[in-house]
């Protein structure tokens, strides 16, 4: 339930979100699932007394709820930090009062962070003075979702926390989500490949994620498109049922497969191959969360992705197999 800005103990609040507790479990569990954020940030929500419960204020991250309460976040405006200089530009794909749909170049962060010292997208965005959501706190502006910082690709972002609370809950309920595309070796045996194992952080390097007895449970789902000319590396699609961090390159890694460009989990097949991971995140489809209108958006893929396909694969059989509609409609009709 979204309630108009109120005041509050001096302090200007944009929104007010109210969810309904259906079972067991910590607050700032819940409260993540619902906003589409970490337990984390969920927890610095709840801390500042935005969170209450029935009505009573709470600032107990790990508060255990019944499944019968009345959970209410009360979202602060936007404070006007100053972004820091930016010196690339990011395609709009389309743009209304609600949402900004962008395709984000491989090489830019989405947002800051203590170890991120150059500008980043939520920079750009606030240069270009969209007004942002403020859901997702100070440094997270707007973000829904997101993309590794060598990921390029297709990316909504909310203006309004109304838009965002909706977007969250598409991504809950998988009526949100993206195909990607994705150089690869060795190719794939099948048609398509499912790969359906849990991801947790690598105990050994904490760098990456790994598969992990454990873990969280993640499934991608991988579509074979085209061969290479010397049919040693192939372009795929690939379909998301879980949001894990590196979730397609760990599940890749996991079947002896890895992304050409990618320094991390294929270092010795990395930037001798490409300039960057050759991994794009290529078509995006949502409700508008206003309107309820269905959406689907298509980001074109650079310059570095292209010039690699050219040099390597026949392009028209790559054009033909990256038409949106064949994409869709071969994961459509698979059964999972």
């Amino acid at each position: 339930m979204i309630k108009f800005a109120k005041k509050k103990r001096g302090i200007c609040l944009e929104k007010s979100l109210e969810f309904d507790a259906q079972e067991a479990q910590r607050l700032d569990t819940f409260l993540a699932d619902k906003l589409s954020q970490t337990r984390s940030q969920t927890a610095q929500l709840i801390k500042k007394g935005a969170v209450s419960i029935d009505g009573k204020q709470t600032h107990k991250p790990g508060l255990k709820l019944k499944g019968t309460e009345k959970v209410a976040v009360e979202l602060p405006e936007a404070r006007q930090s100053e972004p820091m200089d930016v010196d690339f530009d990011v395609e709009v794909l389309f743009e209304d009062e609600d949402i900004l749909v962008l395709n984000k170049p491989s090489g830019v962060t989405v947002h800051s962070a203590p170890s991120v010292k150059e500008a980043t997208l939520v920079d750009w965005l606030k240069k270009r003075g969209v007004r942002l959501s403020t859901i997702s706190g100070e440094e997270r502006h707007g973000i829904v979702h997101r993309l590794d910082k060598g990921t390029s690709g297709v990316m909504v972002v909310a203006k309004t926390n109304e838009a965002h609370s909706a977007l969250a809950s598409q991504l809950e309920d998988k009526s949100m989500g993206r195909y990607y595309l994705a150089v690869l070796t060795p190719p794939l045996k099948e048609e398509l490949s499912v790969v359906e194992r849990p991801i947790a952080r690598n105990p050994s390097n904490r760098i990456k994620m790994a598969c992990v007895e454990g873990g969280k449970e993640a499934k991608t789902a991988f579509l074979q498109l085209t061969y290479s000319n010397d049919e040693k590396e192939q372009l795929v699609a690939c379909k998301l049922f879980s949001g894990r961090t590196h979730q397609i390159r760990v599940h890749l890694e996991s079947i002896s497969r890895h992304i050409v460009g990618d320094t991390v989990y294929a270092a010795n097949i990395g930037k001798a191959s490409a300039e960057h991971i050759l991994l794009h995140a290529y078509i995006l489809y949502l409700r508008h969360p206003i309107t309820g209108k269905a959406m689907q958006f298509v980001a074109p893929y650079d310059e570095v992705f292209e010039s690699y396909l050219r040099k390597k694969f026949e392009m028209e059989k790559v054009n033909e197999t990256t038409q949106p509609e064949y994409i869709v409609r071969k994961f459509d009709t698979a059964s999972f």
